[in-house]
């Protein structure tokens, strides 16, 4: 039974895998990581799957790495990329649900799906330079695809928080709903999708990966990216300890600091 999320299928074959770590803000740590693989693999397989959503228990979406398990993703398990390779080319429509925090990892997730719906007090962010490691290559080129490489940037380089209506109008985000009406706005969007045919929207997802900038062949090279080993330089490993010690980390000068 997973540990870290929740599966849920109706009857016309929609599933709903649901991040439960809400005391962490649903964080992933390499169960997550796991869990989150195998479901999509078995969904993207399943032929009564037609539809899947991914959305979150609690306050936030997803806050990216859980930074007190950081270092243990990759070890025996599925890496963060590979998750977000099966998502990206899983093969039926795909809808994030967004509530709360979307940082980091987390926008990666949403940047994945096909269609983005998020409250007006949803909000986003690419924080990992401020704790010392870029984003991979598969990462930000997701991310140059969803948000656009001007857009990217700007939020990339600053690590400014996105609200959720500067999202909806750089195209991260399609459509702002309120919090009482999402069940509402989900379903109409899910019986629009259940009227198209299965095989006809798998080719078209297909193609239109296809033809994407970049490409989801770049993004995810066959036999994967050579690792760069960037989260145990010094800027990282400094960078890790002033996020768990609260305090600012050593590159950053104070305000006061003097010529």
């Amino acid at each position: 039974m997973p540990q870290t999320i929740l599966i849920a299928q109706d009857a016309r074959g929609c599933v709903t895998v649901t991040l439960d770590r809400p005391e962490r803000g649903n964080a992933f740590d390499q169960t997550m990581l796991d869990e989150l693989g195998a479901v999509f693999e078995a969904s993207a397989a399943d032929p009564s799957v037609r539809l899947l959503v991914l959305r979150a228990a609690g306050r936030h979406f997803c806050t990216g790495a859980d930074m007190k398990s950081r270092g243990e993703a990759g070890q025996g398990g599925l890496t963060f990329n590979g998750v977000l390779a099966r998502l990206d080319s899983f093969p039926k429509p795909t809808i994030a649900i967004v509530e709360g925090g979307c940082l980091g990892g987390g926008l990666g997730l949403a940047a994945c799906c096909d269609l983005v719906l998020a409250t007006e007090a949803a909000y986003f962010g690419i924080p990992e330079l401020r704790v010392g490691i870029a984003p991979s290559p598969e990462l930000t080129g997701l991310l140059a695809r969803a948000m656009g490489q001007r857009a990217l940037r700007r939020y990339g380089l600053t690590g400014e928080r996105l609200q959720a209506l500067d999202a909806l109008r750089i195209g991260l985000v399609h459509e702002l709903v309120s919090t009482d009406a999402i069940g509402s706005r989900l379903a109409e969007i899910a019986d629009a999708i259940l009227h198209n045919a299965p095989g006809a929207t798998a080719e078209m997802k297909a193609t239109i990966g296809a033809l994407s900038t970049p490409r989801r062949d770049v993004l995810f090279p066959p036999g994967g990216p050579a690792r760069r080993g960037l989260e145990r330089s010094p800027e990282a490993l400094e960078g890790v300890a002033a996020f768990r010690e609260k305090r600012q980390p050593a590159w950053y000068p104070p305000k006061d600091a003097k010529d």
